[in-house]
């Protein structure tokens, strides 16, 4: 037996120095050549959403960079590369989170991170999206007139009531992902595209009456899908809809991205021209157990929208980020450590 193990150890030790060595040389381990993250323009966004981080942290969620080392979420991202946060609104949600008062706590968080601040009025208690656009309990009876104006109003005292915090919104979104329209049914673009028009109007001007500096945003989902994009903002502006910039979601697979950014890439260049209006990615997001394939998603996405001609492609934000073990959500980019993956390595500096 003990023969038998000499030989094994002999021929084992025989194919170990013939795999190692190439000439008499011993060949080298791989060199990992390191992540060089997309160079884009200063004005360029690279956000985040963060709407869930109070909620989080009122469950004892904390947030660790790369070493370990825990930090308050702002200053992480921005450390990482951010310079932009996203942050939802809902009118009276059952919980409290993302009412005004959660919304601006967090909108001073990141004002003091130095960061640019997008506000998402989703115009409903909860989610809205492209399956539901569900009234706000409060506004359910209201005729279509007035409607409108609770919109305006709404959002008018919600900016004020950021500005008298000393924050002022760079950007804002009237609507989340309005694919058919808000407000249902009376703003069901696909039955009532005027109606649909009247409420982003109105969202427009009572953003402009409290800053005039602040952008809006018109959000659609599917940012590959140009006759989507078309039908809707072909209909906004023929009944006398008014924005600024046109905004986008993008959530590929891991198989499909490329094919996703491209048509992206050629979707903003026909919004560009056919609306003279700049474009910006406000939500991506990938399977986080694929950080690597994520990173390359979207650095091929960065670099694409920084590509637009004129500086017309303004940014891109990932849709909570810092999500870990968090509601079931498996698209977010940190680990179940609490650190950020390798996917927000294309945010990087």
């Amino acid at each position: 037996m003990k023969s038998a193990l000499l030989l094994c150890s002999v021929i084992s030790l025989f194919f170990i120095s013939a795999c190692s060595k190439k000439g008499g040389d011993v060949i080298p381990p791989p060199v990992q050549t390191p992540y060089t993250p997309p160079v884009v323009s200063a004005t360029f966004a690279k956000g985040a959403d963060v709407s869930w981080v109070t909620q989080m942290e009122a469950s004892s969620y904390k947030f660790y960079d790369k070493s370990g080392n825990q930090q308050d979420l702002f200053a992480l991202l921005k450390s990482i590369g951010f310079n932009s946060i996203r942050l939802r609104a809902w009118v009276s949600p059952s919980d409290g989170w993302c009412n005004t008062t959660d919304l601006v706590a967090k909108a001073t968080r990141a004002k003091n991170a130095g960061m640019k601040i997008l506000i998402d009025f989703h115009y409903s208690d909860s989610w809205a999206d492209p399956g539901k656009q569900t009234k706000p309990a409060a506004w359910t009876a209201l005729d279509f007139p007035t409607l409108t104006s609770a919109l305006h109003d709404y959002t008018a005292n919600v900016m004020t009531t950021l500005k008298t915090a000393g924050v002022t919104p760079d950007w804002v979104q009237v609507g989340n992902e309005t694919n058919d329209g808000m407000l249902w049914e009376d703003g069901r673009a696909s039955t009532h595209m005027a109606n649909f028009a009247a409420l982003v109007k109105a969202g427009y001007d009572a953003v402009k009456s409290v800053s005039s500096t602040t952008k809006v945003i018109v959000h659609i989902s599917n940012g590959y899908d140009n006759n989507l994009f078309r039908y809707m903002f072909d209909g906004l502006k023929n009944n006398g809809a008014t924005w600024d910039i046109i905004g986008m979601s993008l959530y590929p697979s891991t198989s499909n991205w490329a094919s996703y950014d491209t048509q992206c890439l050629a979707n903003i260049n026909d919004m560009v021209s056919r609306y003279s209006t700049p474009c910006m990615i406000v939500e991506v997001g990938m399977d986080v157990t694929a950080a690597e394939t994520a990173r390359d998603f979207l650095g091929d996405i960065i670099t694409k929208t920084n590509s637009v001609a004129a500086g017309n492609g303004l940014g891109v934000f990932y849709w909570e980020p810092e999500a870990y073990n968090w509601q079931g959500y498996g698209l977010g980019a940190f680990g179940t450590n609490g650190r950020p993956t390798a996917a927000l390595d294309a945010f990087g500096n």
